[in-house]
């Protein structure tokens, strides 16, 4: 490789060269060090180890003065990158420098995709090696694998490095240059991406949809019929289901002839049931007599499945394990790692011909000849950097364990995700699914003249073929009809007769799209091609700890922050969340990776403005620097951070107002504005003028509860950003108080928990405001203990030792004498006091563990445990809202990321040699 030198050999004793090996992580170095021969020392890297500065303080001192250096990029020159090694990596590095002395070779060896090149360049630029370097490159870790990869090595691709390096300027000049204007218009430490300010966008138009949506209802008539005997000699069941299709020859008006407004698309082609007239048809129809009219039969015939890449594998594994994105790439990361599957991110769906032969004797053994297609099944799709089509995503090795095999290698995730995508590439080379769909007519006439017809299909499977070993899940929130689902229906004949046993009207009611999952959000950004599969788990991770987007049991909810940020940006900057220019933009930066474009003419073009990108793109209209740099002072925060919302009974505007301190709503009453605090679990599309009403009706000054008959003071109960409290509205100062009632701060007490805003009284909020509460002096040092209720729950305070206790009435109870007795006992800290106190709330069993879990309160917020693992809960989740599913997802995510890691770690090396004394130069 170009930029090395050669330097004094370390050859072992038999003539060998001594070579090292740097892989991304340290199980990855762990399992390819037992596979190489003694000459092989391996080591980790711990992840990349070099990155663009983060702050100005990393900024190398040479480039502070630069007017581009905040950006960590000279654009005025190339667009060279300013990288650092990360203090987190300086002694990784330090590490790596040394091992490098004594070795004769360096093989980079980290991942094959843009990424893993990327950190091959990034170890040769900052270790500066002096002997030779090789590209060591592997799709699976077994013995086999590694050791054809070591003795077929190849040059470091320069062209997938300028691709992502290109994406990471990008990503940095997108961020760095469109940030600011969200911390301007709307609110501090906001941010904005290339590709996470799309996807936020995809999530709130959804929500428009469902916001813009009425519902519509209509009425239907489903029946129970029932025939007797046989047809062609066989017999079925007696009994099926059959739902009224027309009326007169005009069909029955369903859930998708109406439109988003909940008006039919075509009124004049379909007929809309009211209830009364559904009702009374029913009636109308009891007893007539009915005549099968036509049955038509089909053959039913499924494909398999293709085998898994990254997008198709978050998807099953969200929608079948419950999993999200990022816990199925990390136990990915693990199975890749530990030999147990292929390489994890790729966009193929290929395998190799020894995975054909694996999968056909593997599906051959389990389900018989009969069940595995004829000819090896390959899949084929249109991968968009060719360079990057690795095989699809499988189990490893020339033979496939089987889930059973490999059951007590794995953890409870590792093992479910294998199993899935054992079953899926087993499948791929199974039979078709076989059947027939049969659909029946059935008319009669009502006794008020009217001629019906009712419709009934079925699916009958003869032959399960791949469904055998696998079937592909439903996504929950859209629904459907599970591949294996079977309807059966008794064998009829044209002008047979059938008779109606129970006939009884239905009511139905229109449903707005569904919210996006995980999944459907990864389908979606593939199926728009923005973004690339491997950054999906990243990128949905992102847009939650932002606070762009929060979880509604499975489904993605945007903030009203999201809808500011995506207003502000579709108005003023519109090409940079537009999604067809979004994907343009990745197709360009993929012919950088192919070697058909060049990085710094691109990234000008870009920034500056020049001939890149389709008609209309960022950098035909001028670039991002004259984009964002012009007219943002015209933006208009008010009307940017205004979301209208409907009208009350008297016609006046309500918005939903995004503040610094949150979201309000807000509307003018009598020329003055009327405010309301907005609840953060309140979904935009769940607030109706009914809700609003009652949030008005609690107006940001507070109810007033009455007046301290102390201080003279009115005690109101309010809704804060932190939840409902209480507090007292000081008088305003006069020049006689002046400024030291200026300085003066009401007295505020957070509500318990068994009080709410509406019921909370005059007596409970001066109990409240009476906390903290003298307890009394410790005789023994004469400091003063208090009772006081904070926001972890209530506890003593004695200087600077906090003590929890038990429940809040012990607040307003607790004795000296009990106090002291508290003070006694050993301290516990930590989680460890808060397992003595009573749970927040209690919840199901852990489906690993077994053992029940509960929310307890802790030093840094509510956290849920099995007795085993303790999993803090993120922004989004709440203690009341929190399932049983959710709970266990977080639980599952602690316990695959295993205890923290130590500040340093060991390296791993092969077996070492006696060292032979180094050849001088000649």
């Amino acid at each position: 490789m170009a930029g090395t030198t050669e330097k004094s050999s370390n050859r072992t004793g038999g003539g060998e060269p001594r070579r090292l090996v740097i892989v991304e992580s340290p199980a990855k170095a762990r399992k390819i060090a037992s596979y190489l021969g003694r000459n092989f020392v391996v080591e980790s890297s711990r992840g990349h180890i070099r990155d663009l500065p983060r702050k100005a303080a990393e900024v190398p001192a040479k480039y502070k003065g630069e007017a581009w250096s905040n950006l960590g990029v000279n654009v005025e020159s190339g667009f060279e990158p300013i990288y650092i090694v990360t203090p987190d990596k300086k002694a990784t590095v330090t590490e790596l420098r040394e091992a490098l002395k004594n070795v004769d070779e360096l093989y980079l060896a980290t991942d094959g995709d843009r990424e893993g090149e990327a950190i091959a360049w990034h170890l040769l630029e900052a270790l500066k090696p002096k002997v030779p370097v090789r590209r060591m490159v592997f799709h699976e870790i077994t013995e086999a694998a590694i050791r054809a990869a070591a003795a077929s090595t190849r040059e470091l691709d320069q062209d997938l490095v300028d691709a992502q390096e290109t994406r990471r300027i990008v990503d940095r000049l997108y961020g760095y240059e469109v940030s600011p204007v969200l911390w301007k218009k709307v609110m501090p430490k906001l941010s904005a991406g290339r590709v996470q300010s799309v996807a936020t966008r995809i999530v709130v138009e959804r929500e428009r949809e469902r916001m813009r949506f009425v519902a519509a209802g209509y009425w239907d008539i489903s029946a129970t019929m029932e025939t007797s005997g046989e047809v062609g000699g066989e017999t079925g069941p007696s009994r099926f289901g059959a739902r009224l299709l027309s009326v007169d020859g005009t069909r029955l008006a369903t859930g998708r002839d109406f439109g988003q407004d909940g008006t039919l698309k075509a009124p004049g082609e379909v007929l809309r049931l009211e209830q009364a007239e559904a009702v009374r048809l029913a009636e109308a129809l009891a007893g007539a007599t009915m005549t099968v009219t036509s049955v038509e039969e089909k053959p039913y015939t499924r494909k398999p499945y293709p085998p898994f890449m990254t997008s198709t594998l978050q998807q099953e594994a969200s929608r079948k394990l419950r999993f999200t994105a990022d816990r199925t790439m990390r136990t990915a990361q693990r199975l890749y790692e530990n030999g147990y599957i292929t390489y994890m991110r790729t966009d193929s769906t290929t395998l190799s011909e020894t995975a054909l032969t694996a999968a056909r004797a593997q599906a051959t053994e389990l389900y018989g000849a009969a069940y595995v297609s004829e000819q090896p099944r390959q899949y084929t799709r249109k991968v968009k950097n060719a360079q990057e089509a690795h095989e699809a995503i499988r189990p490893a090795g020339e033979v496939f364990r089987t889930p059973g095999q490999v059951a007590r290698e794995l953890e409870a995730d590792e093992f479910r995700l294998y199993e899935l995508i054992w079953q899926r590439t087993i499948a791929s080379q199974m039979q078709d699914a076989r059947g027939t769909t049969m659909t029946v007519r059935i008319g009669g006439a009502a006794s008020s003249g009217e001629q019906c017809v009712f419709s009934s299909s079925g699916r009958t499977i003869t032959f399960a073929g791949f469904l055998k070993a696998y079937v592909e899940s439903l996504d929950a929130e859209a629904g459907g009809e599970a591949d294996d689902e079977e309807r059966r229906l008794p064998r009829l004949a044209r002008d047979q007769a059938v008779r109606a046993t129970e006939l009884t009207s239905d009511g139905h009611t229109t449903s707005p799209p569904p919210r996006f999952t995980e999944a459907s959000l990864v389908k979606t950004l593939e199926e728009l091609g923005i973004g690339r599969p491997s950054t999906y788990a990243s990128i949905i991770n992102t847009i939650q700890d932002r606070g762009y987007v929060w979880k509604k049991g499975s489904a993605l909810v945007p903030s009203w922050v999201a809808f500011s940020v995506v207003g502000l940006l579709e108005q003023y900057f519109g090409r940079l969340v537009d999604y067809d220019f979004t994907a343009a933009m990745e197709d360009e930066l993929d012919l950088i990776a192919s070697g058909e474009s060049e990085r710094t003419s691109w990234l000008s073009g870009f920034y500056f403005g020049g001939d890149v990108g389709p008609e209309g793109s960022v950098g035909r209209a001028g670039g991002l620097k004259k984009l964002v740099g012009s007219g943002v002072e015209e933006i208009d925060p008010r009307e940017v951070n205004s979301i209208r919302m409907f009208d009350d009974a008297q016609g006046r505007p309500v918005v939903v107002r995004v503040g610094r301190f949150g979201p309000y709503l807000e509307r003018e009453v009598d020329g003055a504005a009327q405010r309301a605090n907005l609840p953060d679990d309140v979904a935009p599309d769940e607030l109706t003028l009914d809700i609003a009403e009652k949030l008005f009706s609690t107006p940001m000054e507070g109810r007033s509860l009455g007046t301290d008959p102390v201080s003279g003071h009115e005690v109101v109960a309010k809704e804060g950003r932190f939840g409902p409290y209480v507090t007292e509205v000081l008088p305003e100062p006069t020049e006689e108080t002046g400024a030291k009632a200026k300085k003066a701060k009401p007295r505020t007490g957070s509500l318990l928990k068994s009080m709410s805003l509406d019921t909370v009284t005059l007596q409970d909020a001066l109990r409240l405001l009476s906390l903290p509460r003298v307890v009394g002096k410790d005789p023994a040092t004469g400091e003063e203990i208090t009772a006081q209720n904070g926001r972890y729950g209530p506890y003593l305070k004695r200087g600077t030792d906090s003590r929890s206790l038990a429940d809040e009435e012990q607040m307003f109870t607790v004795t000296l004498d009990e106090a002291l007795a508290i003070y006694a006992m050993p301290k516990q800290r930590g989680r460890a006091a808060a397992a003595s106190a009573p749970p927040l709330r209690e919840m199901g069993n852990d489906p690993v563990s077994g053992k029940p879990m509960v929310i307890r309160d802790g030093r840094f917020g509510p956290y849920v445990t099995d007795g085993e693992f303790n999993a803090s809960l993120r922004k989004s989740d709440s203690v009341e809202q929190l399932s049983d599913e959710r709970a266990a997802e977080l639980l599952a995510e602690k316990r695959a990321k295993g205890p923290a890691p130590r500040k340093r770690t060991t390296t791993t090396r092969a077996p070492a040699r006696r060292k032979t004394a180094a050849k001088s130069k000649s």
